[in-house]
């Protein structure tokens, strides 16, 4: 896998993102690529910007996007943790770093606009197999750091089973599933940085493990992707929390 960040304009409010992706992709695209966009131009470039900074509204924005949530008393370090979309994060995904003082949403349909950038680059490129996921970043716990995540994908299955498939001694597995759509947001991440690098796309190719698909995800393959805190493996960890409901759940 070979993994090519690309360095744009700096995005802001009024921007187009169908131009920056036109102006900073290459002017040929490999057929079977995957096209990672950071989530933070999407949502800039779509107006998802708040420029009241104050921590208490900050924490209203959050509760009003998030699913569920646990308030700043519920942990030792005085952070939101909320479950946004189906990801446990931070304060909704709301976040101030490169967002010239004003505070930035998660995109307001993360999977309507994977799938409309897919449209546009298959016609653009006139290629048949493209991938495409919008990307975040969240904290993992027990982990220190931060690592990607992907909020939308496009273009590909976003998971490879090894159900009923032998190990390399025979053995028939029963339970392995790849996370494949996060793995590439990860490795995504890592090369567009979380500072100031100014590299919000990158260009993954090479990619074996993908099986592409010339379509948009169907509502039931994005349905089975949704995991809830009691049908998780973790579920009794989550929920013994005192998990609030969002207005996002409603």
């Amino acid at each position: 896998m070979i993994v090519k960040s690309i360095k744009t304009k700096k995005v802001v409010a009024g921007d187009d993102l169908f131009e920056i992706l036109s102006s900073s992709l290459p002017k040929k695209l490999e057929d079977k690529s995957v096209i990672a966009i950071s989530s933070k131009i999407v949502a800039v470039t779509e107006g998802r910007i708040v420029d009241e900074i104050s921590e208490e509204h900050r924490d209203k924005l959050a509760i009003t996007e998030s699913e569920l949530y646990l308030p700043r008393s519920a942990n030792q370090y005085g952070y939101m943790i909320t479950i946004n979309r189906g990801v446990l994060l931070g304060s909704g995904g709301i976040d101030r770093s490169n967002g010239n003082g004003s505070m930035i949403l998660w995109p307001k349909d993360p999977q309507k606009s994977a799938n409309k950038i897919r449209e546009y680059l298959v016609r653009k490129y006139e290629i048949t197999n493209l991938g495409i996921i919008i990307t975040d970043s969240k904290s993992t716990p027990l982990r220190w750091g931060a690592t990607g995540v992907t909020l939308a994908h496009s273009g590909f299955r976003a998971l490879k089973s090894y159900v009923g498939t032998p190990d390399i001694f025979g053995r028939m597995m029963q339970h392995e599933t790849a996370n494949i759509y996060d793995a590439l947001a990860t490795s995504a991440t890592l090369e567009m940085g979380e500072g100031n690098e100014q590299k919000p796309i990158a260009i993954i190719t090479d990619v074996s493990s993908v099986d592409f698909q010339n379509r948009n995800p169907t509502k039931k393959e994005l349905d089975f992707l949704r995991l809830n805190i009691e049908t998780d493996f973790y579920a009794p960890i989550l929920t013994s929390a005192k998990w609030l409901p969002g207005r996002h759940n409603r």
